[in-house]
């Protein structure tokens, strides 16, 4: 079975529920729903591929209060081995996600941890992680930058979520997206989404993705380009982590051998089954729910 390292945050959350985003002035408002619970880009991701039955080493930063316990018990899962590096501060990741029911959202950062040791250069025992390691999922975080030399060096394949990178040359994500083998970036903040992914294959990415919510997703290859529709979905119930679910679905595709239309499919149907049930990624889909909803999916050439 494919072992995955997946590097990046892990945190404890407080998602808010909105009709709409407030405007920036002193105002009152009354949220539809709040909950507590496991947040993090990374931990979505491992817990989707775990899901999907890969096995997964998830490296993050946790500390030492009330919240890293509910973090750890949140990533209990046979497939997933988590290696928490001790925060310098004590403290955890945390989160207050204030999301509006059309899809807009305003994260809110409470603390963000650093490791307590150096992790630059890469430490013999996070590049032990990469040996035999199908791919290596990193994670835009500090902590995580170091990994992407070490992961290129040792042969792994390298995978990057840029999230909202617009594409400039002083943003946080260009190192991320000058690394990645398999690049993936929201259109959220791109004014030409096609020049963006022309780019990323042009220095050498095998494959480059960029997500547009509901209205599907581009590709880009060095065969060409893909016009990718959003998998039908019954009822949105949480829109939080579903590009990490399609991270997670996409490379499931690849490491089963799928060529990149149908892989892509596969992406489409796990961000669709997670924005239909609460909490990070897609942590409840099963590797036949995808494989039939992908089967919904006509991922055409443009």
């Amino acid at each position: 079975m494919p072992r995955v390292l997946v590097t990046g945050p892990a945190s404890w959350n407080t998602t808010i529920r909105l009709p709409v985003l407030p405007e920036p002035r002193s105002a009152t408002v009354f949220a539809t729903a709040a909950h507590d619970g496991l947040g993090g880009t990374s931990a979505g991701k491992a817990l989707t591929l775990a899901a999907l039955g890969l096995d997964v080493t998830l490296r993050t930063v946790l500390g030492d209060d009330e919240h890293a316990p509910r973090v750890r018990t949140a990533l209990d899962h046979p497939r997933v081995t988590l290696r928490a590096e001790a925060a310098a501060d004590g403290r955890s990741e945390r989160h207050v996600n204030v999301l509006a029911d059309d899809g807009a959202r305003l994260s809110l950062y409470l603390a963000l941890p650093s490791p307590a040791r150096a992790v630059d250069p890469v430490p013999d025992d996070v590049r032990a992680l990469l040996d035999g390691a199908a791919a290596a999922v990193v994670d835009l975080a500090d902590h995580s930058r170091p990994v992407l030399a070490a992961a290129r060096a040792a042969g792994v394949p390298v995978w990057c979520d840029v999230h909202d990178d617009d594409g400039t040359a002083t943003g946080y994500a260009r190192p991320f997206a000058q690394a990645a083998d398999v690049l993936l970036v929201s259109a959220d903040r791109l004014a030409d989404p096609a020049a963006y992914l022309d780019a990323a294959v042009a220095r050498g990415a095998r494959l480059a993705v960029c997500t547009a919510g509901a209205s599907g997703a581009i590709a880009r290859d060095a065969d060409g380009w893909w016009d990718v529709p959003a998998a039908p979905v019954d009822r949105v119930v949480d829109t939080d982590g579903a590009g990490d679910a399609f991270l997670a679905g996409l490379l499931h595709g690849v490491l089963d051998g799928l060529p990149h239309p149908a892989a892509l499919a596969r992406a489409s149907a796990c961000g669709a089954l997670a924005v239909g049930t609460p909490g990070v990624g897609a942590a409840l889909a099963t590797p036949s729910a995808v494989a039939a909803l992908a089967e919904r999916v006509a991922v055409r050439t443009r």
